[in-house]
């Protein structure tokens, strides 16, 4: 690869020099190619003798080109950087409202990616996502949602541990893939052309020295006047027998071989793998396919990329005469078919190596902007956590929790005051076990889980067009739920205001049922709720432990400090609340 600049300081004094350089090449290239012109004019009109003054104009040229594209490529490159440099004020600023939702990933039914803003308005997805490509967001996104696996988690830490250390890589693998990854043409086509094997003919092998041979002693022949030009016709009627042999085959290879930008996007991608020695077991192991003896992976997509240049410009009408005259068709197509033999099936799979190359570029990105640093802990059994905070919510602002639940503790019940803090707090350590699982620093100074499967309801809401109450869809959770516990699956739960869609009599003796039904299981979690007389459970089971948020009303505000605290909350605000929104309740006489 060029010795392309990532560093993404200095951009606008950089990026204005190399489009200086880009419009005096660019002239330069143009009076080169009038002077190629001219030279071969007079080739053909006095002396072959000016033949050798445009063979060295033409290669002048194609310098000049290749100079022209690699200032074209930095150019890109810089504009890139300067996009990462907004994007990493946005996400370090928490003003996400610009940034891919990812939206699209978000499921209903998933056990707890809809409740912690996994994806969406304000999401982790916004924070993490350094992908460029569909299949990279994709990946992210299915590791996002993967069930969790403590093992594997420590295996990405060290890797995303070591990559969060590697600014400038995580910096050329992203603008190498917001400067020039296109999706113009699918893999899947390009991958199956890779296995396929191409007929094989010895008349091609034969036609395919003979053509630019006999071509070139015809022109001559008839240049000096021996042959008459009238041979020209034999010899096109000749070769479009044997060019057509081989047309079917070289139009699908320029229909499957992806566009030059998705090469070169391989290409630039393979080579910054190839130049980094990486340490943790994951990364190394990820990096070997790449690391080819002989040729570099990176050539090899150089080679290809080569090829299909030709191949896809063979209705050019320079490249149409040549064609005819010497049969180049023949030449490409045995070369192709050469690289495909040796590469093919290797660099069949580089493709999907690269989408999770994207997913790790990712993780290590977020863990260097904004991740948490906070240590992962080993924890027998439950969740423990210090000085705990949720990653979307501003570091200054973010109001930090102990916590901890265990074989002593296994359902607790947390009360408090309406915006006191319950839900968020809740969805704080349902995103920091995700984070953990995705083997990324949690927003603590410590947190730890041991091995369990989380599950979340939260946000239930009514669906007109299924006809479902949102009060059945959260009943629909909670059967989820049980049948999975009742399995001996061992769960962690949140679940937000539990029953909330019915009447107080029926929300507080179906609450205590379910509790009393998950403590025979292996199950444990959080329970929230506005109905004080469960705080009672305490007394009666001993697995069973209340906490509470608290507010403190005042004449005209009320304010709250978002901390947890033992035991029940001994007052409640939404009396106050309404009174503040504007209703005014009536006074006995």
């Amino acid at each position: 690869m060029k010795g392309f600049d990532f560093e993404n300081s200095g951009l606008e004094e950089k990026l204005q020099t190399v489009k200086n350089k880009v419009v005096k090449l660019s002239l330069l290239r143009l009076v080169v190619f009038v002077a190629m012109g001219g030279l071969f004019v007079l080739s053909v009109s006095e002396s072959p003798v000016w033949f050798l003054f445009f063979g060295v104009s033409v290669y002048v040229f194609i310098l000049l080109i290749g100079k022209y594209n690699d200032h074209k490529d930095q150019e890109a490159i810089y504009l890139a950087l300067g996009k990462m440099n907004l994007r990493r004020e946005m996400r370090v600023g928490r003003k996400l409202k610009d940034l891919d939702s990812g939206i699209e990933f978000q499921e209903k039914t998933h056990p707890f990616s809809n409740d912690l803003d996994l994806f969406g308005e304000h999401s982790l997805f916004q924070l993490l996502n350094h992908t460029v490509s569909k299949r990279g967001k994709e990946a992210l996104a299915t590791k996002m949602k993967a069930a969790f696996n403590l093992g594997k988690a420590e295996t990405f830490r060290l890797a995303t541990g070591e990559l969060s250390t590697k600014a400038d890589f995580l910096f050329a693998m992203e603008s190498i893939g917001i400067a020039f990854h296109n999706e113009e043409k699918s893999n899947a086509g390009w991958v199956h052309w890779l296995h396929e094997e191409d007929p094989g003919n010895r008349l091609i092998y034969v036609a395919a020295a003979l053509g630019p041979v006999g071509g070139l002693i015809l022109s001559v022949l008839t240049y000096i006047g021996i042959v008459p030009g009238a041979f020209f016709g034999v010899w096109i009627l000749i070769g479009m027998v044997f060019l057509g042999m081989v047309f079917s085959q070289l139009k699908k290879a320029a229909e499957s071989i992806p566009s030059r930008d998705q090469l070169k996007t391989y290409r630039y991608w393979l080579a910054v793998l190839e130049d980094q020695q990486f340490n943790s077991p994951l990364l190394t192991a990820m990096q070997s396919p790449f690391l080819t003896k002989g040729t570099k992976a990176s050539r090899l997509f150089d080679q290809l990329d080569s090829l299909g240049l030709w191949i896809q410009n063979r209705v050019n009408l320079l490249y149409i005469p040549l064609n005819l005259l010497f049969w180049t068709d023949l030449f490409l197509y045995l070369r192709l078919g050469s690289w495909k033999r040796k590469y093919g099936k290797l660099v069949a799979d580089f493709p999907d190596q690269l989408v999770q190359w994207e997913v790790l570029v990712s993780l290590g990105a977020f863990e260097n902007e904004v991740g948490g640093k906070g240590k992962v802990i080993s924890v027998a059994h439950g969740v423990e956590g210090k000085m705990v905070s949720h990653p979307l919510l501003m570091p200054g602002l973010a109001v930090p929790n102990d916590f901890s639940i265990d074989n002593n503790q296994r359902i607790i019940l947390l009360t408090g005051a309406n915006m006191s803090g319950k839900t968020t707090f809740m969805r704080t350590l349902g995103i920091n076990c995700v984070l953990v699982n995705l083997g990324l620093s949690p927003f603590a100074e410590e947190f730890g889980l041991s091995g369990f499967q989380l599950y979340t309801s939260m946000r239930n809401t009514d669906n007109l067009g299924e006809s479902v109450s949102s009060f059945y869809a959260e009943l629909s959770r909670i059967k989820l739920l049980i049948d999975r516990i009742e399995k001996g699956e061992q769960v962690f739960f949140l679940l937000d205001e539990i029953l909330k869609g019915t009447n107080t009599e029926d929300r507080i003796a179906g609450s205590e049922a379910l509790i009393r039904q998950v403590d025979n299981t292996m199950a444990f979690g959080i329970i929230s709720t506005h109905d004080i007389e469960l705080a009672d459970l305490e007394t009666r089971m001993e697995s069973v432990k209340n906490f509470s948020f608290h507010s403190e009303i005042h004449d005209q505000n009320i304010d709250f400090d978002y901390k947890i605290k033992r035991g029940a909350c001994p007052s409640f605000n939404a009396h106050k609340l309404m009174e503040l929104m504007g209703i005014r309740f009536q006074q006995e006489k």
